[in-house]
């Protein structure tokens, strides 16, 4: 039997950007061929061709597949420079993590917290999160098996599966989640690396941009006061400081300013 769960891509507001929601089928009851078509999926991921946010909905939707009796499943990539990066394979699960984040309770803060898997099949009542368990509860969200992604570095984030049945995870499958965890881990982790570098790469191609623009503007201050290019670049900070915008800005409207003076002054094309 095959379960189809869709819906929308959605951006959420606050600290933490939204979940991307895309379609996931998945075999009810799972299995061992589950589990080794979903480690074979992984393998073959490609970090290069699949954006960061992208690459980890995959993870996700093949939590889903691997591991016994799950409806779905969300993960979270813990990131250091900006809000952490939070997807979920269906529509239920990100009300479930809207609710953990919002409150900052759940089972996920703890697996990152602990870099322990956590468990649980009465989330109602687990007195681990007082106020996460009942509000989930009452989602007819009952079961929950969170997963620490660990690499040499430490926890890179968490996968966590959700069922709506109570009790619905057994030993064998925290045993298949955690083997699952371990090439998910390398792989959110690569791609973590790999968005990062492009990140890196994306801000020095801007920073130099910017650097050309403001020498240009010193230039051109240069060659209409006869200061030096320390003072130019003074003025060009002052302005910045007056005008509460970036130097790069400020000299960015100069040198645009100045070329279509240069425009304006440039003689048309001679009449035969």
């Amino acid at each position: 039997m095959v379960q189809q769960l869709t819906d929308n891509r959605e951006q959420r507001s606050g600290d933490h950007p939204g979940p991307l929601l895309v379609p996931v089928q998945r075999t009810v009851g799972g299995g061992d061929a589950d589990l080794t078509e979903s480690l074979f999926a992984l393998a073959t991921l490609s970090a290069a061709r699949l954006s960061l946010e992208d690459l980890l909905t995959k993870v996700a939707m093949f939590a889903v597949q691997a591991i016994p009796v799950a409806d779905g499943a969300g993960l979270t990539l813990i990131e250091h420079d900006h809000s952490d990066t939070v997807v979920t394979s269906a529509g239920f699960v990100r009300e479930v993590e809207d609710i953990q984040y919002g409150i900052n309770e759940g089972p996920c803060i703890t697996a990152v917290a602990t870099g322990e898997t956590v468990r649980s099949g009465s989330l109602s009542a687990d007195p681990r999160w007082p106020r996460f368990g009942p509000r989930v509860g009452r989602l007819g969200v009952h079961s929950v098996l969170s997963l620490p992604l660990l690499t040499d570095d430490g926890v890179v984030g968490a996968t966590n599966v959700y069922a709506h049945g109570r009790d619905a995870f057994d030993d064998r499958a925290e045993r298949v989640g955690q083997l699952f965890a371990v090439p998910a881990a390398i792989a959110v982790q690569n791609a973590q690396v790999l968005a990062q570098t492009k990140r890196l790469a994306g801000n020095l191609q801007r920073a130099m941009i910017n650097r050309s623009v403001i020498d240009q503007a010193i230039g051109i201050i240069v060659s209409r006061t006869g200061m030096s290019t320390d003072e130019a670049f003074d003025r060009l900070r002052t302005r910045s400081q007056n005008e509460h915008v970036k130097v790069s800005a400020v000299a960015a409207s100069m040198v645009d300013v100045a070329a279509r003076r240069a425009r304006a002054r440039r003689p048309g094309p001679a009449i035969a």
